[in-house]
């Protein structure tokens, strides 16, 4: 794992990250309605799901 390779995987996890959170705002009928521990929980685990997922290798970095 290289400086590289972290760069690549956090930039993953920060786009899994938002998209998991736009998922869940979308989900409710009305702002007001969106339970935000929930939407920070899921982004959260979405963001340490994908870190996991790329060690097992990001396609952007095979040569």
């Amino acid at each position: 794992m290289t400086k590289k390779w972290f760069k690549a995987a956090l930039i993953r996890a920060i786009k899994t990250m938002a998209q998991s959170a736009i998922a869940m705002i979308g989900t409710a009928v009305v702002l007001d309605e969106v339970n935000w521990v929930n939407v920070v929980s899921a982004s959260i685990l979405a963001g340490v799901l994908s870190l996991l997922t790329s060690t097992a290798g990001l396609p952007e970095l095979e040569e």
